[in-house]
């Protein structure tokens, strides 16, 4: 099911993203080893960061990960029902009220809370539908990240809350370090998990102890063992992304996706002639100019070819010129008259000895590599699985 499917080369789609399978179960591996004793939880909301739910899921638990994180209800359920994965799963926000008795009848679900009505409505959906076991709770408390998540001055009530709420167990208490990869931060992820650790003391005063704590995102798992606690959560190092470019703390980790095309159309383009919608490139002499059939609707970001992003060709470093098109792009391949049809070009992976990162895309057009996979279209270009 994972391996690649062999068809005639006429046959194969002209766009795709490879996603090799045993390296994101190398990276869980090595994220696994770097967290003991804590249990790594592998996040895979977001479509997997765009490599698949399913298959990213299944090669993290084959490389340790003993826990699974999403961002949904409906990612709960694609995984614990379809994946027909049996590890914990940890809802990471409050869901909809209405939704929590959807997550109170999937087996090993846990549930993120943060609000009084939140609780409350979990209480009465466990009620409701019956189980014979209590709905785990996990606590979220925001230290200064300051997206969700409760008040450390409400951390105990909302604690004492669900321990009294019939239908209920208070399993795990967690927060989320808002810039734990950067060392320039590092006084502020100290004192994020000073306040995290005062919260946990005000608890244990009155008698509250869950049992799983956790704050390490993937920067924190590979810069701060301080915050490693009981269990790790780690997104974007277990696709091979460092959280941050350069970062020495991600030796190791192998990028499990690569974005790949071929060539379309070749022409010869003349001196003084402009390339692409509002006429941003002009060609200072003859060149030879490969069409690529991927753009912006695919994933590829317009401006890419308005800030110096290039591509591999034939294992040589391709500018692309001119705005992406919503279908295609335009590569300059100087006076390079061996490019042809069909010939793989790589947007962003390695060809012949030459690699482009995710991270060498994101520093160029101002955002982070997790935006760059992330983007990737489902519905327009096909994922090929590279076998653990």
């Amino acid at each position: 099911m994972d391996k690649a499917v062999e068809v005639h080369p006429d046959d194969r789609p002209y766009a795709w993203a490879e996603v090799d399978l045993g390296a994101i179960e190398h990276n869980a591996s090595l994220l696994a080893e770097r967290a003991r004793p804590a249990q790594l939880c592998a996040v895979v909301k977001g479509w997997a960061y765009g490599h698949g739910t399913i298959r990213a899921a299944t090669a993290a638990v084959a490389g340790g990960a003993t826990w699974l994180g999403v961002a949904l209800v409906n990612e709960a359920t694609d995984v614990r029902v379809r994946g027909q994965l049996s590890e914990p799963i940890l809802i990471l926000a409050e869901p909809p009220h209405r939704q929590l008795g959807d997550v109170a009848r999937l087996d090993g679900v846990r549930v993120t809370l943060y609000t009084a009505e939140g609780i409350r409505a979990a209480a009465k959906a466990a009620r409701e539908v019956g189980r014979d076991t209590p709905l785990p709770v996990h606590l979220k408390v925001d230290t200064g990240m300051h997206r969700v998540g409760a008040a450390p001055q409400s951390a105990l009530h909302l604690a004492e809350l669900v321990t009294a709420s019939e239908g209920l167990e208070l399993e795990g208490l967690w927060t989320h370090l808002a810039a734990s990869e950067d060392p320039a931060h590092d006084d502020y992820t100290a004192r994020q998990l000073q306040c995290f650790d005062a919260v946990r003391e005000r608890l244990a005063a009155a008698g509250i102890r869950p049992p799983i704590v956790h704050a390490a995102n993937s920067g924190a798992v590979l810069a701060h063992p301080e915050a490693r606690y009981d269990l790790v959560r780690c997104g974007i190092a277990l696709y091979g992304i460092p959280p941050r470019p350069r970062m020495p703390e991600a030796a190791g980790l192998r990028p499990a996706m690569a974005l790949k095309a071929r060539v379309s159309y070749v022409k010869r383009v003349a001196a003084g002639e402009p390339i692409s919608y509002g006429l941003h490139h002009v060609c200072e002499q003859p060149t030879v100019v490969a069409t690529v059939p991927i753009g912006y609707y695919d994933g590829v970001p317009r401006q890419l070819g308005l800030v110096g992003g290039e591509v591999l060709v034939r294992g040589v470093r391709r500018r692309v010129v001119g705005a992406v098109t919503m279908d295609q792009l335009m590569v300059d391949c100087d006076s390079d008259e061996s490019v042809h049809i069909r010939d793989e070009v790589v947007l962003f992976g390695s060809q012949g000895g030459e690699t482009i990162s995710a991270w060498e895309w994101a520093e160029r057009l101002d955002t982070i590599a997790y935006e760059i996979v992330c983007r990737v279209a489902i519905n327009r270009v096909p994922r090929r699985y590279l076998p653990a």
